[in-house]
């Protein structure tokens, strides 16, 4: 078998790359010059025979090959580290980093954040992604746990249902339909319905579902995020499907749409993971902190 000659040092760097994705910024972080960052990277990927990342369009972007690689090398950091840290006698220094949303941050996982910060500060850094960012994060090894509600589970990943939760309508709490017990989509036909961007999962599944029920509505606007979806239903913009651990601001109350899908948020990590004790112990009390009534698994 040929020898592969890997430095530390060349790890190190390509782990800090994989994170910013910018040679510029990459370059600033370990305090070197551009060009010596590339030919660290040059020469890593040349020791592996590998590329280890490609430009789309005018993104810098890992290959299958450059995730395994941000994955060992980021491991590997963390092994060194927590050994040097067990021989000097010293807690564990670095951060567990979580990636999530707006929604399971704000509903699902704010307290369990609050707890372990309070108990341990600077040991739990939250990294806020979307869907696709935050299973890239886990799986070259940027979190060590995401937390997002999946539509298609990963196969390369381990995920663990936590939380389901009803689809509901938000609206204010004089509405007409807030008269009603719960909602079908039918009673959704011509209202002003606040929306994400096309092309964003939930927009896509509330779009196909209305439309095999036959509801007509309209785009009373489209909000990138829960925050923007939220201050538009209080300002009267328009009503908002959201999952139902979203707790509605005063003057604005929910309602159950009882033929919607529930919504499932599942804890997301990479196979053996969890041997960090640390990473257990995270995952262990977000379940915990999860309402009975939605808990899964």
């Amino acid at each position: 078998m040929a020898e592969v000659r890997m430095s530390s040092d060349a790890l190190a760097a390509f782990a800090v790359f994989a994170e910013h994705l910018n040679l510029t910024r990459a370059a600033e972080v370990l305090r070197i010059s551009q060009p010596s960052l590339h030919s660290k990277l040059a020469t890593l990927a040349r020791h592996l025979g590998r590329p280890l990342y490609q430009r789309t369009g005018n993104r810098l972007e890992l290959t299958p090959d450059g995730e395994r690689v941000a994955r060992f090398a980021r491991d590997h950091e963390e092994r060194l580290t927590a050994f040097l840290d067990e021989l000097r006698g010293t807690p564990p220094t670095r951060p567990l980093v979580i990636a999530s949303g707006h929604t399971a941050y704000l509903y699902i996982l704010g307290d369990t954040i609050r707890t372990m910060l309070g108990e341990r500060p600077g040991s739990l850094r939250p990294l806020h992604t979307n869907r696709h960012q935050m299973q890239a994060a886990v799986r070259t090894g940027r979190a060590h746990l995401g937390v997002f509600s999946l539509h298609v589970l990963p196969d390369d990943l381990v995920t663990l249902p936590i939380a389901t939760y009803p689809q509901v309508l938000l609206m204010p709490d004089d509405h007409r339909l807030a008269r009603k017990r719960s909602l079908g989509l039918s009673d959704l036909a011509g209202m002003d319905l606040i929306v994400p961007p096309p092309a964003r999962p939930h927009r896509i599944n509330l779009e196909q579902a209305l439309t095999n029920a036959g509801v007509t509505w309209t785009v009373a606007v489209e909000a990138e995020g829960l925050p923007m979806t939220l201050d538009f239903a209080a300002l009267g913009v328009g009503l908002a499907v959201v999952a139902g651990c979203v707790r509605p601001a005063p003057g604005l109350t929910t309602r159950r749409i009882t033929d919607l899908p529930q919504v499932t948020f599942h804890a997301v990590h990479r196979p053996g993971a969890l041997d960090d004790p640390r990473t257990a112990e995270l995952l262990g009390r977000i379940r915990a902190g999860v309402p009975a009534s939605a808990r899964r698994g």
